[in-house]
């Protein structure tokens, strides 16, 4: 199968690229070279910025490809671009949008691809579903051959996925813990999350390219395995064999508060602090087999182990650090001014 990833070095197209590079596939990458040296041997690269349209065709010129996927697509201009890049020249074209496209606040919270989409609280997974419309209608009409997939929260080793972190990623709420500070939990901890490890979700893609099920169809790949928010960090907590501390705060309080740049409106009150547990009986039924095996207390002892050698995955926040402090200290503030007696 000749494939052609546009990105292919993030968190969930490194694990699939890895993993067709273990099985003969012909596998080209279409991104400006940053990170590609992250990928084993064998992976052919097309260095380009594919959006410079004129330079991407000419680099592209007489090649065909069986299945060609765009990670990096988030608004609809980008994927115009790609369907004249690739419109006769591709049997299947795959794009990842975002299971946080489904509608907010819930109204089920078991999530099949049938659920409605709309969110009002993010402007990111607006973009996605407009995304996902354009190409829609160009299978409608062009016979385009789109698959749509809307990935979850996906992780990998090089991150512990928690629920509120900088910009700087979520170390910062791992050394809060190790140092026996409390951790900010949204809400009180109880809703549902799931959690994908990243060579999971390269099973689940994998199985649906060059697959004819798959035409003109939306999938999201995601673990079967749901946890409220309380035993994902308890799970952190006991990885690390430290007390979990947690400080409960509302999301909509969190997003009020927070400094422009977290984007907790979008990331809380649109995505994580809903109850989304999926239903991936779609996916298995295209994919006979298919099924999540990393449970998240393995994958956490696996980030954490790769974590403790690597020292780049260790980036501190002190701007984070000192804004939960500040928060913390101005609840329990707040709390004795109304009642003293406390």
């Amino acid at each position: 199968m000749k494939v052609l990833f546009i990105g292919g070095t993030g968190i969930i197209s490194t694990a699939i690229s890895r993993k067709l590079s273990g099985e003969g596939c012909e596998l080209y990458l279409l991104n400006r070279g940053n990170r590609n040296g992250i990928l084993p041997q064998g992976i052919k690269f097309i260095n380009a910025d594919v959006n410079n349209e004129a330079e991407t065709a000419e680099k592209l010129k007489g090649m065909e490809f069986d299945v060609v996927c765009d990670f990096i697509g988030f608004v609809p201009s980008q994927l115009e671009r790609d369907c004249r890049l690739f419109n006769g020249r591709t049997k299947q074209f795959m794009y990842i949008s975002s299971a946080s496209a489904y509608n907010k606040p819930v109204r089920d919270y078991i999530i099949t691809e049938g659920t409605s989409v709309a969110n009002p609280y993010w402007e990111y997974s607006r973009n996605k579903i407009a995304c996902e419309d354009y190409l829609m209608k160009m299978y409608r009409e062009n016979s385009f051959p789109v698959t749509i997939i809307r990935p979850s929260h996906t992780y990998d080793e090089r991150s512990i996925p928690v629920g509120l972190h900088g910009s700087m990623g979520g170390w910062q709420v791992i050394k809060r813990m190790k140092e026996g500070k409390p951790v900010i939990v949204h809400g009180d901890g109880t809703s549902l999350w799931t959690l994908t490890f990243n060579t999971d979700f390269a099973e689940g893609f994998a199985g649906l390219m060059g697959n004819p099920h798959a035409i003109g169809e939306t999938f999201h790949i995601t673990s079967d395995e749901s946890l409220t928010w309380n035993q994902i960090y308890s799970t952190i907590a006991d990885a690390l064999n430290v007390p979990f501390k947690p400080y409960y705060v509302s999301s909509e309080y969190l997003a009020a508060v927070c400094p422009e740049k977290y984007d907790l409106t979008g990331g809380l009150t649109g995505d994580k602090s809903n109850t989304v547990v999926f239903d991936n009986s779609k996916l298995k039924r295209a994919v006979p087999g298919y099924n999540a095996v990393v449970r998240f207390k393995q994958g956490v002892r696996t980030a954490l182990d790769y974590i403790s050698e690597h020292e780049e995955c260790r980036q501190e926040d002190e701007e984070f650090d000192l804004w939960c402090d500040k928060v913390i200290e101005t609840l329990e503030k707040a709390k004795k001014e109304i009642n003293p007696a406390r």
